[in-house]
């Protein structure tokens, strides 16, 4: 008898996430399970990358205090009210764009965040463990933003 093999997924998503301040972490754990369960993915791995230079994408967990830590700790590392040369429209040359928001400290602060993170997906769940969270990071908010998604594996029957 002769056995098919499990049909295979592969799939991309931009999700947009809008943020409401100018530090903030967003919850987007069940938007993934929920893009899992659309794309019926059963085994393989769910990758979620901002497409921008003043956000992040981490996996901690969800207490309000503790992300109150996390801002604090941002803070600390890259102060908003410091002085940065890329806020320097006298001194900087490249990438300068009409309007353009002081931000030189939320792009000190993604340079200490990942950009991207990939989580196994097995029997359609991510693999998460017990506090686990995943969150969007916005670190130059608020603004209008979007995560490029990609789902690969084997599909439920």
């Amino acid at each position: 008898m002769e056995t098919l093999a499990p049909a295979s997924i592969c799939r991309h998503v931009r999700l947009r996430t809008p943020t409401t301040r100018s530090t903030e972490f967003v919850d987007i754990t069940d938007r993934l399970a929920a893009l899992i369960d659309e794309a019926r993915l059963r085994l393989g791995f769910i990758n979620i990358q901002t497409r921008h230079t003043t956000t992040a994408v981490v996996v901690n967990e969800h207490e309000p205090l503790l992300l109150d830590d996390f801002r604090d700790l941002l803070e600390r590392a890259a102060p908003f009210t410091r002085s940065y040369r890329h806020d320097d429209p006298a001194r900087r040359r490249v990438n300068v764009t009409p309007g353009e928001r002081v931000n030189g400290h939320a792009h000190c602060r993604a340079l200490l965040l990942p950009a991207a993170v990939c989580l196994n997906v097995e029997a359609g769940r991510i693999q998460l463990g017990r506090w686990q969270r995943v969150f969007f990071v916005e670190l130059d908010g608020p603004q209008d933003r979007e995560l490029s998604i990609l789902l690969a594996g084997e599909a439920r029957p």
